[in-house]
């Protein structure tokens, strides 16, 4: 494949739902336009299912939130990948929470991103660090995955970050070696500062790897008051910065968008140029750098400010 389309949601938490087919019609919309412009893929933002708060049981104890998502997730996946089989299009349907081993004794959760595929398979990855509020068990008891997933899609070799995950450099110098197509990070970032070092990261990893990377995040919260809410949400698509394939490395992208705008974008990034990418990352085409085939395992630190003085 040498160029694929994808359509990122930029959703917002904030509109209250009657319940979970009202969510799962508004979805069918968003996937039928996705359809109509000819896109490969729609992406939901992480947590994108908090917005079934809106029709949680009002004496919910805040500790079963992760479990009764997780419930809710059960029959919200069934249909999402009825949708993906019948409009022939990949949905990543963001981030649920998804039953692990119980911890001392308590029902644990994964925050699990699941990209469903037109052929019924269902893909999935687990968060690996957890933000302070997660470990601090938030709404119930969340637990960190273990591995990375690289699945072939389309064609290409994709994989899935999330969130906070996307910040952590000794991770990327791994997955450097994989020789990715296409990475997507959902997220779900609380401020502007979060906002920013996600999609600062995501376009700094896009030029490290010479790959495509894909990131958006949620506008505002469930219940949110809207002037006050300081969750902030985005889409963009970042590309290696490079001549042959894009000198500013964006090739796609709107403001941040906070909570007070009352908006729900989608990006429509169609014709992202994957193969051109390949060929570049691979040495297939002249590129000016290859940032992620370098490795300091050669290098002797010199550091006097950390040597011990011997009185």
């Amino acid at each position: 494949m040498e160029h694929v389309s994808i359509d990122l949601w930029a959703a917002n938490l904030q509109p209250i739902v009657p319940d979970l087919q009202t969510w799962l019609n508004d979805l069918e919309v968003r996937v039928a336009q996705t359809v109509a412009r000819g896109a490969h893929m729609l992406v939901l933002p992480e947590f994108a299912c908090a917005q079934w708060l809106s029709f949680a049981p009002a004496d919910m104890p805040v500790a079963d939130t992760m479990g009764w998502l997780y419930e809710c997730g059960i029959i919200a996946l069934d249909a999402i990948a009825a949708m993906s089989a019948q409009y022939n299009v990949s949905i990543l349907a963001g981030t649920i929470p998804f039953a692990a081993e119980p911890v001392n004794s308590l029902p644990a959760y994964y925050n699990r991103a699941w990209l469903l595929t037109p052929d019924g398979s269902r893909l999935s990855q687990d968060k690996l660090s957890l933000t302070p509020l997660e470990a601090q068990g938030a709404g119930g008891t969340t637990v960190n995955g273990e591995a990375i997933n690289v699945f072939e899609w389309n064609g290409l070799r994709l994989a899935i970050i999330i969130c906070l995950d996307t910040e952590f450099t000794d991770l990327w110098s791994q997955l450097g070696a994989l020789d990715l197509d296409l990475i997507i990070i959902p997220a779900k970032t609380d401020m502007i500062t979060g906002y920013n070092r996600v999609f600062g990261c995501a376009r700094a990893r896009a030029i490290e790897l010479q790959t495509v990377v894909c990131v958006l995040g949620a506008v505002g919260v469930p219940f949110g008051e809207i002037a006050t809410d300081s969750g902030v949400g985005g889409a963009s698509v970042f590309l290696p910065c490079d001549v042959s394939v894009s000198l500013d490395g964006i090739h796609a992208t709107f403001l941040p968008q906070t909570a007070a705008m009352l908006t729900d974008h989608v990006l429509a990034a169609a014709d992202i140029p994957v193969g051109a990418c390949r060929r570049l990352r691979n040495g297939h085409a002249e590129a000016e750098v290859c940032p992620a085939l370098w490795d300091a395992d050669h290098l002797v630190i010199n550091d006097q400010g950390r040597v011990k003085q011997v009185l």
